[in-house]
């Protein structure tokens, strides 16, 4: 068994394996069938023969509803014995819409009456899978047949451990449906294909308030106002297990959510839309109050400038953060105090991508000497004023401070362009740091 679970990924070897008797075909049977039968660089010929035999399990009840619809299944099912040695579909892996899709096509074709009869057909191939997967563990849910309201579906679903709602696409009763049936996903996440989805949200709010161990969100769509004081409610009730949060729009009313993070990790806010000032300072307030001890990754992309709540929150994580990302399109006030922050809190931090401006200089010094683990360090110019560049050679000192201080550690260095360096600070930049890779940015 050990020996198999290596050859996992070596579709070939394991095609040679099972040829050697019956007991290592039983043990590799399922194991080709979970790990590459959903793989999307199959011929158009493999894709037929695998349509065939999946479409070969349809109940005869499913086989002769299509037929009475004009939907003819291909002739060459016909050819296979039942019952056949395996189940297959019971070790398939839970099917993405490209894969019903491809399955679809390759019994229609060109059909005059594709759409209404492709419903039908993808209707009857998601019950097929929902009564035949016992313990699916990933669901990309693209698709608008209710699922979770097929028969065996309590079975199927009730071992989700990630699951990535569309929540434009799904049924809002299923949606509903699946809350009641997965209580324990430790990984969700809410997308969609439309860019105002506000459609299924009380849905999307049951099932994040259903889960007892939900350590993984990501809210990657935006979100308007009501919908977004529901999902900070939601938040505020069970954020105490999340671990990784991803938020993809601060406008959502109150922030109150924050201050449940208590076990947060890795946190991303990531939105360029303009906010109104009291969104704003909405944000700022429960930034500065909220405490993330564990925190280790932290991610702000926009134009909320709150380098100062960022700095007083810092100063309160308990030493493990490795990651800070801020990046925005704002002139920004405050820089130097975060830099402090993270000199001062963070020896372990590894990567680095914020703001400076020339007076903030000086701390660069002693992030360099504390955080002997920084391997990624990106400085750019907060300031947004032309004249900046006014004093000639003003890069020097930044570029003796990185030469001198720099741990070994530290391979990739990006800074700003926007000062000027002389060739005398360059060239004792190389000669100190030979194995760091150098870049000026615009």
């Amino acid at each position: 068994m050990l020996i198999f679970d290596k050859l996992q990924k070596d579709r070939n070897s394991l095609h040679s394996c099972l040829l050697v008797n019956k007991k290592w075909c039983k043990i590799i049977i399922p194991i080709l069938w979970k790990k590459h039968a959903w793989n999307l660089q199959l011929t158009i010929e493999s894709v037929k023969k695998l349509s065939n035999i999946l479409l070969s399990f349809l109940p005869s009840s499913s086989k002769k509803l299509l037929s009475d619809h004009g939907i003819e299944l291909p002739s060459t099912i016909l050819l296979y014995k039942f019952p056949l040695l395996f189940n297959y579909i019971s070790f398939c892996n839970f099917p993405r819409q490209i894969n019903v899709n491809n399955i679809i096509h390759m019994v229609l074709g060109e059909n005059n009456n594709y759409q209404s009869k492709s419903n039908l057909l993808e209707q009857e191939i998601y019950k097929l899978f929902v009564s035949e997967c016992k313990s699916t563990r990933i669901l990309i849910w693209m698709t608008c047949q209710p699922i979770t309201l097929f028969p065996g579906a309590s079975i199927c679903f009730l071992q989700l451990y990630k699951l990535c709602v569309y929540v434009d696409i799904v049924n809002s009763n299923a949606l509903h449906e699946m809350a009641r049936i997965c209580k324990n996903l430790n990984k969700l996440y809410i997308d969609s294909v439309s860019d105002c989805p506000n459609n299924n949200w009380g849905g999307v709010i049951s099932l994040i308030d259903a889960q007892k161990h939900l350590k993984v969100l990501e809210i990657i769509v935006k979100v308007d106002k009501k919908i977004g004081k529901e999902v900070s409610k939601a938040l505020k009730r069970t954020g105490n297990t999340i671990e990784r949060f991803w938020l993809n729009s601060v406008e959502i009313s109150t922030f109150q959510f924050l201050t449940s993070l208590i076990n947060i990790k890795e946190l991303t806010i990531n939105n360029w839309e303009d906010y109104k000032t009291e969104e704003i300072m909405e944000f700022r307030k429960y930034l500065a109050i909220s405490e993330f001890p564990k925190l280790q990754y932290l991610r702000i992309i926009g134009p909320v400038s709150c380098l100062k709540e960022i700095s007083l929150f810092i100063e309160k994580t308990g030493g493990n953060v490795s990651t800070v990302i801020i990046i925005t399109d704002k002139a920004l006030e405050n820089t130097g105090m975060l830099i402090k922050a993270i000199a001062d809190n963070c020896p372990k931090i590894t990567c680095l991508n914020t703001y400076i401006e020339p007076k903030d200089f000086i701390h660069i010094k002693s992030l360099l000497l504390n955080c002997r683990h920084l391997k990624l360090l990106r400085l750019i110019n907060s300031s947004k004023k032309s004249d900046v560049n006014v004093n000639d050679n003003l890069g020097d000192e930044l570029l003796d401070i990185l030469a001198s201080f720099s741990p070994k550690s530290l391979s990739d260095i990006i800074i700003s362009s926007f000062w000027k360096y002389s060739s005398e600070a360059h060239d004792r930049f190389l000669t100190k740091r030979y194995h760091t890779q150098l870049t000026f940015m615009q």
